[in-house]
């Protein structure tokens, strides 16, 4: 079971309750496909381009605007002992934060020609993974990456062209 703990004050028009759903689903079921299904916990944060720049900047050193920023808490290994042990029975074990740049992600759902509703789910699915251990700093993390972000997303039936 995952719990999502929602920073989005200045967006709950947009991230409504039907689309936390959609995106609570998400994150649990790219849990699932990596076979952690424990008792987890996870921070959705919606924020500014203002705001991401700062924070790129200040844990990055890179001081510009990015789409979303993940913060894990665990290497992998870590999660799949937690896994293993039953460490979560007692308490939920949070895995990390996700920071996703609402301006950000709508010119990217413009540039790239699909729905916002399509970009967010998209970024959601790329930062869980980065939260569970995935990278795509080469080619063949890459790949592997995206290919688990698109079996994530086609369960859902939410599509590049959508």
């Amino acid at each position: 079971m995952i719990r999502i703990l929602w920073e989005i004050e200045d967006y709950e028009s947009d991230i409504n309750p039907v689309f936390q759903k959609t995106l609570s689903d998400i994150i649990e079921y790219a849990m699932e496909t990596e076979h952690l299904t424990g008792d987890y916990e996870v921070s959705l944060s919606v924020v500014s381009a203002d705001q991401i720049r700062e924070l790129n900047a200040n844990f990055r050193q890179i001081d510009r605007i990015t789409d979303v920023l993940s913060f894990p808490m665990y290497e992998r290994e870590e999660l799949d002992e937690i896994e293993e042990k039953k460490e979560y029975e007692d308490y939920e074990v949070n895995i990390g934060d996700i920071v996703l740049c609402y301006d950000r992600a709508v010119e990217q759902a413009k540039e790239y020609g699909h729905s916002l509703k399509r970009e967010i789910c998209y970024l959601v699915t790329h930062s869980i993974f980065h939260l569970l251990g995935y990278d795509h700093m080469e080619e063949e993390e890459k790949q592997m990456m995206r290919t688990r972000e698109e079996q994530v997303l086609s369960h859902f039936h939410i599509l590049r062209e959508e």
